[in-house]
């Protein structure tokens, strides 16, 4: 399995990132964990678009999901799209809400799309699919992925949550956000700190931490080492970066 970096800035795109956007391939398989906005760009210096055989998506804010709207440009207008509709899993109702974010009207995605609502578990291709609801204020799903005996977790965005470390227990990596700097005032239930990734790292047993989701104005190293104070062997993500699981 491998696991690019398409975009990691957290809460938005950032001056050297794109937002949120993970290519996960196996077997010739290729899924996208969230479309972020500003990932579509990086992504095609990637991979050919219609080269992506899923997108799951973690939930609906902004950040996570609106590049969607040029995935749907370019399979209408580009002339290099198959025609194939691309399985779209994601929480109910994304059909409605991403096409209100491409057009005011609202037209139906479904010539582009085959839209799914997450399970809790499924098969995806060569990969076998579980899930957790997060703790953030809208619905949104940890993904667990795994394929000949290898697994990644990617948190999406969560603060502390039981459901996350149980369903990245013994992973082989955790991809886990960290947009929450240490300070006493944060809001509960919306994202982790540095040192709470780690904590969710080191109680689910997992072999590698990536820390990703931090936002332009948050200190990237500070996340890194709050991480790594309880789970030393966690490294920050970049774009363009690659990873062999």
């Amino acid at each position: 399995m491998r696991l690019t970096v398409v975009g990691c800035s957290g809460s938005g795109p950032g001056p050297t990132s794109a937002a949120s956007c993970y290519l996960v391939e196996h077997d010739g398989f290729r899924v996208l964990l969230d479309l972020g906005n500003g990932a579509f760009g990086p992504l095609q210096a990637l991979a050919d678009p219609d080269t992506v055989d899923a997108v799951y998506l973690s939930h609906l804010h902004a950040d996570h999901c609106l590049d969607v709207a040029p995935l749907v440009v370019w399979h209408r207008y580009s002339g290099r799209a198959s025609g194939r509709r691309l399985p779209l899993i994601a929480p109910a109702g994304a059909d409605r809400r991403l096409a209100r974010a491409y057009d005011a009207d609202g037209a139906p995605l479904t010539d582009v799309f085959d839209f799914a609502v997450t399970p809790v578990s499924a098969v995806l291709g060569p990969f076998q699919v579980q899930t957790a609801r997060t703790a953030h204020p809208v619905e949104c799903h940890a993904i667990r992925l795994t394929a000949h005996g290898s697994s990644l977790v990617y948190t999406g965005d969560t603060g502390p949550s039981q459901a996350v470390v149980d369903l990245a227990w013994g992973a082989d990596v955790l991809l886990a956000e960290a947009a929450h700097p240490e300070r006493d005032d944060l809001p509960p239930d919306l994202h982790l700190t540095g040192r709470q990734a780690g904590e969710a790292a080191a109680a689910a047993r997992v072999r590698r931490l990536l820390v990703t989701h931090v936002p332009a104005w948050v200190d990237p190293a500070a996340q890194l080492a709050g991480a790594r104070a309880v789970f030393p062997a966690a490294e920050l993500v970049r774009p363009g970066a690659t990873y062999q699981i």
